[in-house]
């Protein structure tokens, strides 16, 4: 039934996509500044910073949990439509979509000013001086990056524990966005929350590159063990431990080189380069990256329906023996 439920809840966000003036990401988000703001100093705060994950964690976890509990005590289709809207408001395909195709569309018109600006909205670096190519890079990097965190990674929570475990995802992941830094605020503070980040996304983001690999057009004629190979490889160059496996993948089957110099504020920092720069990195490679997430999306999908009707076959088997 989680197959059919998520079926639905990824139709309906690729044509609605999210609500434009409220969404639960922005409460979970305003409680993290709130905790913040509250436990972010003084001493003991690897102590402060755990207590803040369990608190952001178990409050969202546990009002879906009642909510999804309650529509099924009042009736089965009332589950059902409880379960998709939660499901369909976890899922980012569409505004990712819009965020890249902005800044696709700036540079159309030859708005290079414009894109930067747009390019900004979705990435923390500096993008003030940035020529095309690096705006390109840019939105390919976020696009990849958050074809895991946006889409698949709660996909998978999903299919595996439905609208409760997708929110606790959820509530992980905007920790992390929002305290996993490593700078001096964060450092301590932050630990716990990066490092639960880590977990909850090695398993998506890993299946999410492999499935990428395997099931997308490569533009170069390599081998699929070279590619994969080399998508290894390169994944583990990236500073975070889970996102370098989308990355890599993105940029062995465009044909591109991700990674580089990037600037935020005063200080620049390097990127190892992953993929190979067989092809110049162009406007179009954008709609690539968008296709790769749709198209992953839909693996996704087929692979929790094969691994539904396989549980579902053995425990028939089961039952006779």
């Amino acid at each position: 039934m989680n197959v059919l439920i998520c079926m639905l809840a990824v139709f309906i966000d690729r044509i609605v996509g999210d609500p434009k003036s409220w969404h639960p990401v922005i409460w979970i988000g305003n409680f993290i500044s709130f905790l913040d703001k509250k436990f972010n100093k003084g001493r003991y705060l690897y102590v402060k910073g755990f207590i803040t994950v369990i608190c952001v964690v178990s409050i969202p976890t546990a009002i879906v949990f009642s909510i999804v509990q309650l529509a099924h005590l009042l009736h089965f289709w009332i589950w059902i439509v409880v379960e998709v809207f939660f499901i369909t408001l976890a899922l980012a395909q569409k505004s990712l979509k819009e965020a890249a195709m902005l800044v696709f569309h700036a540079l159309e018109k030859g708005e290079m000013n414009e894109a930067r600006e747009k390019l900004s909205w979705i990435v923390g670096r500096d993008t003030t001086h940035l020529a095309e190519p690096e705006i390109v890079r840019g939105v390919i990097e976020t696009v990849s990056e958050n074809t895991s965190d946006g889409v698949t990674a709660p996909l998978f929570y999903a299919l595996c524990f439905g609208a409760t475990g997708v929110w606790c995802y959820k509530a992980i992941n905007t920790l992390d966005s929002m305290i996993a830094y490593k700078n001096e605020r964060y450092r301590q503070f932050g630990y716990v929350a990066a490092k639960l980040d880590d977990i909850a996304n090695f398993l998506p983001s890993r299946i999410t590159g492999f499935l990428l690999v395997i099931g997308t057009k490569a533009v170069q004629k390599q081998s699929l063990y070279f590619r994969l190979k080399h998508w290894y490889i390169d994944a583990r160059k990236h500073p975070s431990p889970n996102s370098g496996y989308l990355e890599a993948a993105t940029a062995w089957q465009l044909g591109i080189r991700l990674g580089g110099f990037n600037r935020y504020g005063e200080r620049q920092s390097f990127r190892d380069y992953m993929g190979e720069p067989y092809i110049v990195m162009n406007r179009s490679h954008i709609q690539s990256a968008i296709v790769h997430m749709q198209t992953c999306t839909i693996y996704i999908l087929i692979l929790g329906g094969i691994i539904y009707a396989i549980s579902s076959a053995w425990s028939e088997c089961s039952f006779f023996i």
